[in-house]
């Protein structure tokens, strides 16, 4: 009879396989920001180097105002010549009204004065937004950091031009890592979101619990697998992105 219940308690058993699937990662940073400027311009300085960890707001790299500024002084002095330009003709506009009060000018003529009135104003108006839209500029010669982070890569030279759109730095936030593994189509059956998994980072001697965060779609289709993201705990260890991780997801089977 005892014999009978451990085969039989064999057998209960054997019905659910525990294995574990063993996977190689990289640390990434989930939120990695391209650094670029909006304006074209020489850089003027630039105050961090590749490896300096940086605070939201911090400046990173100053482009030369000339531009600008000469754009400002354009402004300013379109703004001037129209204001005298309005002061001449409401002297004029106040004279002629004074005349046609007497019956000693055509009401034309006030008419054309008033209207010439109305269009320097608006004149002015454009001159003011146009001014306030290149002071605005300047603003944006000054490059800050958008959130604190690690600069892991740095683009751009003191002397060099910097362009539109083109990248200068690269900025990793390093309180959004996650691990970053494949796995083929065939394991994918077996992982879902929010499976706990051990992560290993033997270079610094981590080892902890992780969870399986997202499962994306590999752009290699021809690879046929799929990308797998995984939150751990970095036990307030210094960890960087590129860092090289070994990971263990516990799969449960049913034979």
């Amino acid at each position: 009879m005892k014999n009978y219940l451990i085969s039989f308690i064999i057998l209960i058993s054997s019905t659910i396989l525990l294995n574990a699937l063993e996977l190689s990662g990289t640390v990434i940073s989930d939120n990695q920001k391209i650094i670029t400027s909006r304006y074209m311009g020489f850089i003027k300085d630039v105050f961090v180097s590749e490896g300096d960890f940086v605070k939201k707001g911090q400046l990173l790299y100053k482009i030369d105002s000339s531009n600008i500024d000469s754009n400002k002084k354009e402004a300013q002095l379109n703004l001037l010549i129209q204001q005298n330009n309005l002061n001449n003709i409401k002297i004029n506009y106040q004279r002629y009204k004074r005349l046609y009060e007497k019956d000693l000018v055509p009401k034309y003529d006030l008419e054309q004065l008033e209207l010439k009135l109305k269009n320097i104003k608006n004149m002015i108006a454009i001159a003011k937004a146009k001014l306030k839209e290149v002071n605005y500029q300047y603003k944006y010669l000054e490059i800050l950091a958008p959130n604190d982070g690690l600069i892991i890569k740095k683009n751009i030279k003191s002397g060099e031009m910097a362009m539109p759109s083109s990248p200068a730095m690269l900025l990793s936030d390093l309180n959004s890592l996650k691990i970053k593994t494949n796995i083929n189509e065939n394991n994918l059956s077996k992982i879902q979101i929010g499976q706990e998994a051990e992560i290993f980072i033997d270079s610094i001697g981590l080892k902890t619990k992780g969870k399986v965060a997202s499962i994306i779609p590999n752009v290699q289709n021809i690879t046929h697998s799929f990308v797998v993201k995984i939150s751990f705990d970095s036990q307030n260890k210094n960890i960087y992105p590129g860092m090289y991780s070994k990971i263990n997801l516990e799969l449960e089977e049913n034979e």
